[in-house]
């Protein structure tokens, strides 16, 4: 039997965070958390994942510093697919995240058919 898809959600946001974790497990998804970018890169030190689904604005380190982490030096995730999940829909913005590395942009609020259909598109 495959194994499930794990995927690392990043946000500030607790209810966002549960809200992710509830519309990707229904899909059959394995889902861990993290409330923002430098969680996010103590969680990978040790945890393996398919797939990063971050927002932009968070404290500590943004989405797009938590980008150029995973896709910079000689780290393991950089060829890992990452979505930005966010409320910001600049243009500026979405091309300052395909600069940085990311993968795809979804805009909050998601719809979760559509999210996971991304998530499929992106790791399958």
């Amino acid at each position: 039997m495959n194994k499930p898809t794990r995927i690392l959600t990043v946000d500030d946001s607790a209810s966002m965070r549960a809200l992710l974790l509830n519309a990707l497990s229904a899909e059959g998804f394995e889902v861990a958390q993290a409330e923002d970018g430098l969680a996010a890169l103590d969680w990978l030190e040790g945890n393996e994942v398919d797939l990063v689904i971050t927002d932009i604005n968070m404290p500590r380190l943004d989405g797009f510093g938590l980008i150029e982490q995973l896709r910079g030096g000689n780290t393991s995730h950089r060829n890992r697919p990452i979505v930005v999940l966010t409320t910001e829909s600049s243009e500026e913005k979405r091309a300052r995240a395909r600069a940085a590395g990311a993968t795809g942009w979804i805009v909050k609020p998601f719809n979760p058919e559509k999210l996971a259909a991304a998530v499929r598109r992106v790791t399958y």
